[in-house]
């Protein structure tokens, strides 16, 4: 039994301290690097989870915030688009921290959309035990202040935006956002792309979910969507559907590895096949992945 716990616990450290890497391995200087998707939507990239930003004569939609750390800098940039005083929503994809944490400097500005579930999480003290790992509650101020279960459509600047619950993938509360007029899609992060994605299993989340996930939303994007992922590049359907193809084809060879009787740590021994080499290049190393999906099993 020890030896399970330490198994899945090496694991998951290896995730946590790919977060604390990407959290701290920029420039001490921080800012957003901006790029324009329509004459009034852009993708920012700072240091956390991807934000997009909807302008126009009705105020701003920002959907993510990023760490607490970037909320200067997020503030200065927003300032391009009208600055604080036109914030009128901030959409949450969900509840972790590189996502989140603006709310903490922005609440007071807009109100905060999310799934249910991620007012919840950050009314609440969050745990992971395992790492000792703690998110203690969000002030009033800093919580989503409109919530819905199934789906909502926001109307503003002249857009129809569809915010649509996709349940138990990366967590239990996680939103994708599409913006029908213009044919963009932000993912959060049910989608990191070009690399091994972070599920959170202790969140709700599951790697089986997530393919299955991110099926649906093939299903409703064309080749000329714009999609934000969560993590990693402006992308297209191209590749969001090469990352589909990577979750379903790594899980199978878990699973045929977890049927055969091998444990968590003799798969992670036994690795993945080549074709799946390239997917360790941003964010988790092949033996994370494989712990992840075999958890999710």
């Amino acid at each position: 039994m020890f030896k399970k716990v330490f198994q899945i616990t090496h694991s998951l450290l290896l995730v946590i301290a790919a977060f604390a890497a990407q959290a701290t391995s920029h420039d001490e200087s921080p800012s957003f690097k901006a790029l324009p998707l329509t004459d009034n939507i852009s993708m920012l990239q700072g240091r956390g989870g991807n934000l997009a930003v909807l302008s126009g004569k009705q105020g701003i939609l920002l959907i993510d915030d990023d760490f607490k750390a970037m909320s200067d800098a997020l503030k200065a940039e927003l300032s391009n688009y009208g600055g604080l005083d036109k914030l009128t929503y901030i959409i949450n994809t969900h509840w972790h921290g590189d996502h989140t944490q603006g709310n903490l400097a922005l609440g007071d500005h807009a109100q905060i959309v999310a799934h249910d579930n991620v007012r919840t999480r950050l009314l609440t003290r969050q745990e992971i035990k395992l790492f000792n790992m703690v998110s203690e509650p969000y002030p009033e101020a800093a919580l989503p202040s409109i919530t819905y279960q199934q789906a909502m459509t926001l109307y503003i600047n002249g857009e129809e935006i569809n915010v649509v619950h996709y349940p138990n993938g990366h967590t239990d509360g996680d939103s994708i956002v599409y913006f029908k007029n213009a044919n963009v899609v932000h993912m959060g992060d049910h989608f990191f792309s070009g690399f091994f994605p972070f599920v959170d299993i202790s969140s709700g989340g599951n790697v089986l979910k997530m393919a299955a996930n991110i099926e649906a939303v093939l299903h409703r994007v064309d080749d000329q969507t714009k999609i934000i992922p969560g993590h990693g590049p402006l992308s297209s359907k191209s590749d969001l559907r090469a990352f589909h193809e990577m979750l379903v084809g790594t899980a199978a060879e878990v699973k045929a590895m977890k049927d055969k009787g091998m444990s968590q740590e003799q798969a992670q021994k036994e690795g993945l096949s080549d074709q799946w080499n390239e997917w360790t290049d941003g964010f988790l190393s092949t033996e994370s992945w494989i712990g992840i999906v075999y958890q999710s099993l």
